[in-house]
């Protein structure tokens, strides 16, 4: 799910490059989606830029299939008929679909690897925040992977089972260790470290609409 600028929040989102295309054939549009855009319009005017139209000024046709949050960056696919959007959409909702994020948190994890397996819902006082709830909530798991730690900030690979809305920020805040940079659950020097949220959606696999095939693609991460 992507989330919605506040009211009070100004949306600027970077317009350079306009679309960053990874890849393109006759049924997808692969692009990278900066930190900062929407993956879909919000309710005011204002808020209107985002991939899904910046992907129709270049293709007409293309549709979103899957949302990244606006603070996150990453690879995200489009499809240019409906034939794709239709397959896209099951593998999706099936979870045929992987993907990995890269995501800089705070603090040192207690082993090199691991899962979480924690169900969420909405926070509705606090919306757009999710929270941990065992009773209501739906069922939220993420594989993780520590591949560098400096000067107590952890690198780590994030690989979600599931796809709930925030899913990642919450549940590495639940090991103590929030994403650097994250307005929503990260505070003091864990929030003030970086500019932007440090979360990127590195990787992308999933079967091509057109004679099914396994296809990975890249979006390098760019911190």
């Amino acid at each position: 799910m992507s989330v919605r600028p506040s009211p009070t929040f100004v949306y600027n989102p970077p317009v350079e490059p306009f679309l960053d295309i990874v890849h393109e054939d006759e049924d997808l549009l692969l692009v990278a989606k900066p930190s900062g855009l929407l993956s879909v319009p919000g309710k005011a005017e204002e808020h209107s830029d985002c991939i899904e139209a910046r992907a129709r000024t270049y293709c007409d046709t293309a549709r979103i299939v899957h949302r990244l949050d606006m603070d996150t960056s990453g690879i995200m696919v489009l499809a240019k008929n409906a034939a794709a959007h239709r397959h896209l959409g099951l593998q999706f909702e099936r979870r045929k679909t992987n993907k990995t994020y890269i995501a800089e948190i705070w603090g040192e994890l207690s082993a090199p690897s691991g899962t979480v397996d924690l169900p969420l819902r909405c926070d509705w006082p606090n919306r757009p925040k999710q929270m941990v709830c065992h009773e209501q909530g739906r069922s939220a798991i993420t594989h993780w992977e520590v591949l560098e730690v400096r000067d107590g900030i952890s690198r780590v690979r994030l690989s979600p089972v599931t796809g709930r809305s925030h899913q990642l920020r919450v549940h590495m805040l639940s090991l103590g260790a929030p994403i650097l940079g994250d307005r929503f659950y990260a505070t003091g020097q864990a929030l003030e470290s970086a500019d932007r949220l440090q979360l990127h959606a590195e990787t992308l696999t999933l079967h091509h609409p057109n004679g099914g095939e396994r296809m990975t693609w890249v979006s390098e991460c760019p911190f």
